[in-house]
């Protein structure tokens, strides 16, 4: 059995469809999928679409019901206007999932592209969770030599979470250091879990924003995340990866009608590169540049 958790409302429950039917297309013939929704008021119209992803594989779904006075105490954290309380619901995993002993949390803005299986069969040691390098570790020296992990892609250890009360040791950390928290949970979880989070395979959490802008240039990424404010979906995005989402997107209920298509194909493309060459108008001087060039071809 392999334990998929993520949170959404009803605004996002397009985007955790594409991300469940990413994994049901890329999964193996023996994967056992089971996911856990945490439903911050997803309507049936969009959960009876969900459920027709089972044309592509069968699967198991449940819904949990969150109370958001439970997440109170982090509604006064200031970070990024694109983060929604939502994405605090994964602090209390433990908690809201309390039959289950592991589980892979996934955002909303991912695409998988592998069999979780290996990922979710990570030996986790004595660590809590087992995670990806920030990309902001990568290319800001502050971050040098640090082991902060992007928590959008996470396998936890729910079992030793639970045990260890670390669910407690979150809010704590919240109470005594709210006006620092700049990332929202993923400053708490980092903080809070220093050296007791595993690194694995920078390909299980490729963040991308751009054609330069990436945590990892491999050329086979297993997980995709579309970090920041270029997300695929919107139109004009120039996010490197986006034409994975939209072939995702072809197989579930929210497919792009053939009337759009030429709207979210030429011209989204044409738009997309002025949109680039607006906003980085001298890429092609920067040495990134030229280095996401080589390694993207060779």
């Amino acid at each position: 059995m392999i334990n998929v958790c993520i949170s959404c409302d009803d605004n996002y429950a397009k985007y955790a469809g594409v991300v469940i039917a990413s994994i049901l297309l890329n999964a193996q013939e023996d994967d056992d999928l089971n996911f856990y929704i945490l439903d911050g008021g997803i309507s049936d119209k969009a959960k009876i679409r969900i459920d027709r992803l089972k044309k592509i594989r069968d699967f198991s779904i449940s819904y949990v019901q969150i109370d958001p006075s439970q997440f109170d105490v982090y509604k006064n954290i200031l970070t990024h206007k694109y983060i929604s309380i939502a994405t605090f619901y994964r602090l209390k995993l433990s908690q809201l999932l309390p039959k289950v002993d592991r589980v892979i949390y996934l955002d909303c803005d991912v695409i998988v592209r592998k069999s979780l299986n290996e990922f979710f069969n990570t030996d986790l040691e004595d660590n809590y969770m087992a995670g990806i390098i920030d990309a902001r570790v990568k290319y800001k020296p502050k971050w040098k030599n640090t082991k902060y992990v992007n928590a959008g892609v996470l396998l936890m250890d729910l079992n030793k979470i639970r045990q260890d009360g670390i669910e407690d040791k979150f809010v704590e950390f919240t109470q005594n250091n709210i006006e620092n928290i700049k990332a929202g949970d993923q400053d708490i979880i980092n903080f809070t879990l220093d050296g007791k989070i595993k690194i694995v395979d920078d390909r299980w959490n490729v963040q991308v924003s751009s054609f330069l802008s990436r945590s990892s240039f491999t050329k086979d990424p297993y997980i995709i995340h579309y970090i920041a404010r270029q997300k695929p979906w919107l139109f004009a995005s120039y996010n490197h990866f986006k034409s994975e989402y939209f072939k995702v997107l072809e197989h579930t209920p929210w497919a792009i009608s053939s009337d759009d298509k030429i709207k979210w194909g030429i011209w989204n493309n044409i738009c997309s590169f002025a949109h680039f060459v607006k906003d980085k108008p001298l890429f092609f001087v920067r040495p990134k540049f030229w280095e996401a060039v080589f390694k993207t071809i060779f």
